[in-house]
């Protein structure tokens, strides 16, 4: 969805031209495994594959959900007797047309693989796989697209948010928590969702403040520190001390506000306490960690193996692919508690939700 989405933001190119981009997180339903599920896909294997990445907003260098595919596309060139790769990147508000003809200059280049980061490449997807039926993609956060030659990278964010929710209210000392989203989707409306779950777990008369910085189509608040900022600030002055982001680059103001108000802040994607800018890593107590880049690494390793499948692979806590981060010691003195939740989860004693209504 999703962490800060810092970075550059690059302009939309014209169809034909060296199309640099992606779109916002994804989403869609889980099952129980991180396996995939369904058909093999047509595509010739993959030793010495030209791999393709098309990012979302933001792209490499966000400190967050882009960069963590990145980090998975790293590995595979490091272990992995890849030919190529080829990264592009996408600007705010583009059309679907603009990431059609991302994914399409991939395919007629001669990628395949090629993973798409962001439920915003769903309909591309879809459409430049059926005219491209030996190419085999990937997508990230989006369970909507479906072919034969598409694997569809899941995440169950609302279990990983339900930890952090159940560590904001552990370690608020004023009954009162905040979350910021960046774009009100259903996406992360799952993030919401676990995350109120595991805060009314610990304390359940907590107050908890909800602010989304756009509706779609506006995808802008995934990448606009200063709204988040501006959100995170209304929510301390009102007696928040703990706030958990789900809003990409927009965190980086989160971060800030929360420093300045001598509060706590709760990232995401990746362990934000690394990541972030170096004099804000302090104010982050914990983050839920989506771990993107197994995913794309998993993928991309089954692709050089032939063994990889279309349809869901889904990367849930059981399965490892969502967590809370330890970095800095602040949830040391609640770990023990958070790591019971954890297994009541993984065993099914707890369901989380992955709606808020």
């Amino acid at each position: 969805m999703l962490q800060n989405r810092f970075g550059k933001l690059a302009a939309t190119a014209l169809a034909g031209s060296m199309l640099m981009g992606a779109a916002a997180c994804g989403g869609g339903e889980e099952t129980s495994s991180a396996q995939p599920s369904g058909a093999g896909t047509s595509a010739p294997a993959a030793s010495g594959a030209k791999v393709g990445l098309a990012y979302d907003i933001g792209g490499r260098g966000d400190q967050s959900f882009n960069d963590s595919a990145a980090a998975g596309l790293d590995k595979a060139k490091a272990e992995l007797s890849l030919a190529d790769t080829k990264e592009l990147e996408a600007g705010s508000g583009e059309t679907e047309a603009a990431k059609e003809e991302r994914l399409r200059l991939l395919a007629s280049g001669g990628y395949s693989p090629i993973i798409a980061v962001g439920f915003a490449y769903s309909g591309p997807v879809k459409k430049v796989a059926a005219e491209f039926p030996d190419v085999k993609f990937a997508i990230v956060d989006d369970a909507a697209a479906t072919a034969p030659n598409i694997t569809n990278l899941l995440f169950a964010e609302h279990e990983g948010s339900f930890l952090v929710g159940a560590a904001a209210a552990l370690k608020s000392k004023k009954n009162h928590v905040g979350f910021v989203g960046g774009v009100q989707v259903p996406l992360i409306n799952k993030f919401e969702a676990g995350f109120i779950a595991g805060a009314k777990a610990v304390k359940p008369d907590i107050k908890i403040d909800v602010k989304y910085l756009t509706q779609p189509p506006d995808f802008g608040g995934f990448n606009d520190p200063a709204k988040g900022k501006t959100a995170a600030e209304g929510m301390l002055d009102a007696g928040a001390d703990v706030i958990y982001h789900a809003a990409g680059g927009s965190g980086g103001g989160v971060f800030e506000a929360a420093k300045a108000a001598k509060g706590l802040a709760i990232g995401v994607d990746s362990d934000q306490a690394k990541t972030a800018a170096p004099d804000l890593q302090g104010v982050i107590m914990t983050s839920m960690v989506k771990k993107v880049d197994i995913a794309v690494y998993d993928f991309l390793k089954g692709v050089a193996g032939n063994t990889v499948k279309s349809g869901p692979a889904v990367y849930n806590l059981k399965a490892g692919g969502v967590d809370y981060s330890t970095t800095g010691g602040q949830v040391d003195d609640i770990k023990t508690k958070l790591e019971e939740y954890k297994q009541q989860i993984i065993s099914g004693k707890i369901t989380v939700p992955e709606k808020t209504s």
